[in-house]
């Protein structure tokens, strides 16, 4: 269970972006964050994938309160989380080919030798071809850099998916095409989602339940600024 229990967050502790924020994902749950943009819903996502840590309140996984975040995090933590961004080209280091930024987790948590059988297996999953392999962020589209970036987010083969308006940026077909990778994985592995976005009708077709802003935080609790 992945529980986030009265998270206060932001980046000017004066002014957090979060404040009083509680939810929870089951294993193998698909769980839809509904909000508009700008009232934190982002940052509440980088706080339950151990990439910002919050000012007050506590992320529980399961049954275990989490004590560190970012490279402070136990490895066992940090690769338990798969995580796709709203902008590939914000997520992805301009200097690397596809092939390396696909691998890159496998690298950084000494795994190398798995990266030619991986990175063969998600790209055919993804649906990049070969001759895109070997091509810089800024030689591919939007919609291609970012199946490249939810093949980096499974190459670990996490647990638990953060997919932060992971289809925002891009067209009908590719959404479908992501979403259904993100669901097949699911299946198969049992691994929890955690969708956040601003379009109702898609979270509610993708996931099991859709959660709004306004029930996450405590009633009552100051609005909260862009995140």
């Amino acid at each position: 269970m992945l529980e986030l229990r009265a998270i206060t967050a932001g980046y000017d502790r004066r002014d957090p972006v979060v404040r009083d924020a509680t939810l929870t994902v089951a294993p193998g749950e698909a769980v839809g964050l509904l909000g508009p943009s700008g009232c934190g819903k982002s940052t509440l996502a980088k706080v339950a994938a151990l990439l910002h840590r919050p000012d007050a309140g506590t992320l529980v996984l399961d049954g275990t309160p989490v004590r560190h975040w970012r490279h402070r995090a136990p490895r066992s933590l940090r690769t338990a989380f798969g995580v796709v961004f709203q902008q590939p080209r914000l997520s992805a280091d301009p200097r690397l080919s596809l092939t390396d930024l696909i691998a890159e987790p496998l690298r950084a948590t000494g795994r190398r030798v798995e990266a030619p059988d991986r990175v063969a297996e998600l790209t055919a999953t993804v649906g990049l071809t070969s001759d895109l392999l070997t091509r810089r962020p800024h030689e591919v589209s939007d919609g291609q850099l970012q199946r490249a970036c939810l093949a980096r987010a499974l190459v670990l083969r996490p647990r638990w998916l953060i997919c932060d308006e992971m289809t925002a940026m891009l067209d009908a077909s590719t959404t479908a095409v992501l979403i259904k990778v993100v669901e097949d994985y699911r299946t198969t592995t049992g691994a929890g989602l955690l969708a956040v976005g601003h379009d109702r009708t898609l979270l509610d077709r993708w996931c099991d339940r859709t959660v709004h802003w306004d029930t996450v935080v405590t009633p009552g609790a100051p609005e909260a600024k862009a995140s």
